[in-house]
């Protein structure tokens, strides 16, 4: 499971509501948080699964505690941690949890890409990508599914862009980046657990999400002052804020830059 903070219903604001220890309502969309990831491991409990591994994805890893985490699931939590985000082959499925849209999706709440205040815009062979489609193509590179998803109309948005099939629990509905139609929380966690519950029992339904090589990997940078990388092969600068990234795959050409 892979978590964030920006998707959960309730969460409109950034400065109130999701700087770790220094938003006035961070303890608040903590238990937000909590409660739709606890719903969401009763869910894959219930559909069928045996191992539940949760990463608190959220700004370096501080969001989640092992004092109210599911009793049957694990936590991932802390930095640093492998760029592929501890993935590997032997998972099932991947599901989201508060995900967010990306950079400039129409309405999406708090709409970014992996870094809010740096990152203008990625593409991958030129299609636009976030946060969402980035995992998305790390989990198809290790032959998993990703299943499932949480978060606003603009991320199930995306989400079915890439795997039409998916579960979505669309908890709130932006109308701008910063404002929205919010669901009552209890209804919130009785959907995401609905959802969760369903896309476990439909499991064999769904194929890894894969795109085929040579693959490029651009992105445009918010200030030329935003990244600086060691030119080499497959690394190019093609302006002041815009970089790319070459590789034979999505593995080769994305860990050229970061992490996933």
């Amino acid at each position: 499971m892979i978590t964030d903070m920006e998707g959960v219903d309730g969460i409109y604001d950034s400065e109130l509501q999701v700087m770790p220890f220094q938003s006035p309502l961070w303890k608040e969309s903590c238990k937000l948080l909590t409660d739709e990831v606890n719903a969401a491991v009763e869910g894959l409990l219930v559909g069928g699964a045996t191992d539940v591994v949760v990463w608190d994805g959220h700004d370096s890893g501080r969001s989640l505690s092992v004092l109210d985490i599911h009793p049957k699931a694990r936590l991932l939590t802390g930095r640093p941690i492998s760029r592929t985000l501890e993935l590997d082959p032997s998972y099932s499925a991947v599901v989201f949890i508060g995900q967010h849209a990306m950079a400039g999706a129409e309405n999406g709440i708090l709409s970014h890409a992996y870094d809010s205040r740096g990152i203008q815009n990625i593409w991958v062979n030129g299609k636009p990508t976030g946060e969402i489609g980035g995992r998305v193509l790390l989990a198809g590179a290790m032959n998993v599914p990703v299943i499932m998803l949480s978060g606003d109309t603009a991320a199930c948005k995306e989400f079915h862009d890439l795997i039409p099939g998916g579960e979505c629990a669309e908890v709130k509905s932006g109308v701008s980046r910063t404002a929205g139609y919010m669901i009552s929380h209890s209804a919130a966690c009785a959907l995401i657990r609905e959802k969760a519950q369903k896309a476990m029992k439909r499991l064999e339904e769904f194929k890894a999400y894969k795109i085929a090589g040579p693959v490029e990997v651009k992105i445009e940078f918010t200030t030329s002052a935003g990244a600086r990388f060691d030119l080499r092969e497959g690394v190019e600068r093609l302006n002041d804020r815009t970089w790319v990234f070459r590789g034979k795959d999505i593995m080769d050409a994305w860990l050229k830059y970061g992490y996933f």
